[in-house]
């Protein structure tokens, strides 16, 4: 009866995920989707602490309402400029499970193999599973956990450096080590000699020499990509913190972890697949961490950047018919967005046409911008995706760019040698007048030269997004 409930409620469980991931992809049921995924996770976690082969129920409930207790006090310290550490930090979580959980499956395989059958069958859960397995069944569980432990510890140390450099507390340019793309596939040819070697022997030595290993290449792959890439970085590691929780569930013989992990495994991989495009970047040399650096020397930018003030913005968004905001991570540190809604709303009711355009990668996390105008209570019909406004531009009097730099630089399409080179990007520099809300005239957090701001109809509105925005709406009734 037990395991009857626990496979129904799993079922149910992954419908719900399934359900979730479909409407995250709108905005107007993304709210709902949300709502499908706790009530999943909550059937999922009730499910499995009363099915067959629970024990330790009450210090399983202590550990929820812990981690339940955190969870909390972080989500309602962290502001959205700090999601994307935050979902880098979350994912090293669920990596270094799955190197705790394969280390746990090992000391649990050995112990059963050392028992006599008369205490096998006294055994329950996990050991009980083993008990049962003949010796091909063994050697996959080996294959599975060593897998498991593999992908979990990449992740782990790659989602921790992701964390650094988005936090600002590693180095955002693309490092590395003297060797390169050497060292990383010196460590997995290790990593397979280990894995023959466990398979042969059974021993944890190969097991903690792979797990050190994996931590270098993680490490190692995410330090050489460079800031720009950081939103496929956590796209990417989204899906290796996937695979590594399907491992887990492998390893553990449970279905709703290979069903959930392979739900996010392959949503990540295809998200990172799709932004990979979005940036004319090539898939393998992302997953290879191979790209982020400068093929040669830049071009060189010619010109000076011109200030305006709130006055002249003012003056000439009065007399604009067509106004494209194009939103960036720096809209994101200002907490601009409702200052954006606000002057949105305003020439909305002057007759004026307001449209946001939205790159693929703005910001640092996928969707982040959209999630930003939501909470803002921008209409969801004036926010369109890069090919849906690009061929607009140069029929738009106005537009604005508020905190971009990467996603509307020109050098992606004139330069060959840049960064960027060959990423589609906004074409605003083809409006009659762009205006650039910028706090400086720093190169940003990627470190990339933008020539946008040194062109003839180009005006730098200097200041902070916030306070900027808030003295032109003082102007604008």
């Amino acid at each position: 009866m037990e395991f009857g409930f626990t496979t129904a409620a799993y079922v149910v469980a992954a419908v719900l995920f399934i359900l979730s991931l479909g409407g995250l992809s709108g905005q107007e049921s993304a709210k709902r989707a949300v709502w499908y995924g706790i009530v999943g996770m909550g059937l999922a976690v009730f499910a499995t602490l009363i099915g067959p082969g629970a024990g330790y129920w009450w210090l399983s409930i202590i550990l929820i309402a812990i981690g339940g207790v955190i969870g909390t006090m972080v989500a309602q310290r962290v502001q959205m400029t700090e999601m994307p550490q935050l979902v880098a930090a979350m994912h090293s979580l669920v990596g270094l499970a799955a190197v705790f959980v394969g280390f746990n499956a090992h000391i649990e395989l050995v112990n059963v193999l050392g028992m006599d059958e008369a205490a096998k069958k006294a055994l329950e859960g996990f050991g009980a599973l083993i008990a049962k397995k003949d010796i091909v069944e063994q050697n996959i569980l080996r294959v599975e956990l060593f897998l498991g432990v593999f992908i979990g510890a990449v992740t782990f140390t790659g989602s921790v450096v992701a964390y650094g450099k988005l936090a600002g507390k590693v180095t955002s340019a693309a490092e590395k080590l003297p060797g390169g793309h050497m060292l990383n596939a010196g460590a997995a040819a290790l990593s397979l000699i280990c894995l023959i070697w466990y398979f042969n022997s059974g021993d944890m030595l190969p097991l903690i020499i792979m797990t050190l290993a994996a931590f270098f290449i993680g490490y190692h792959l995410i330090m050489g990509i460079g800031g720009a890439d950081m939103p496929v970085v956590v796209s990417m590691l989204n899906s290796y913190s996937g695979w590594a929780a399907a491992a887990i569930g492998f390893s553990l013989g449970n279905d709703l972890l290979i069903v959930v992990g392979a739900l996010v495994g392959s949503s990540g991989a295809i998200l990172s697949y799709i932004m990979c495009k979005a940036m004319n970047r090539s898939f393998v040399s992302v997953i290879l961490g191979g790209f982020g650096g400068e093929t040669g020397p830049a071009m060189e930018i010619e010109g000076e950047q011109v200030a305006i003030d709130a006055d002249g913005v003012s003056a000439a968004l009065e007399d604009a018919d067509s106004v494209v905001i194009i939103p960036g991570y720096g809209m994101a540190v200002a907490q601009a967005q409702q200052n954006v809604a606000e002057l949105t709303r305003r020439l909305r009711a002057k007759g004026k046409e307001v449209r946001f355009a939205i790159h693929p990668v703005a910001g640092r996390l996928p969707g982040h911008m959209n999630v930003l105008l939501a909470e803002a209570k921008v209409p969801y019909d004036i926010v369109l995706e890069m090919d849906e406004i690009n061929d607009d531009f140069p029929e738009t009097d106005v537009a604005i760019v508020i905190g971009s730099n990467d996603i509307v630089n020109p050098a992606a399409q004139e330069d060959p040698n840049s960064p960027i080179a060959g990423m589609p990007v906004l074409e605003c520099w083809k409006a009659k007048q762009v205006f650039v809300s910028k706090r400086g005239q720093g190169t940003g957090y990627s470190g990339i030269e933008n020539p946008l701001f040194f062109k003839e109809n180009t005006r730098m509105f200097y200041g902070d997004a916030k306070a900027s925005l808030d003295t032109l709406l003082t102007m604008i009734s």
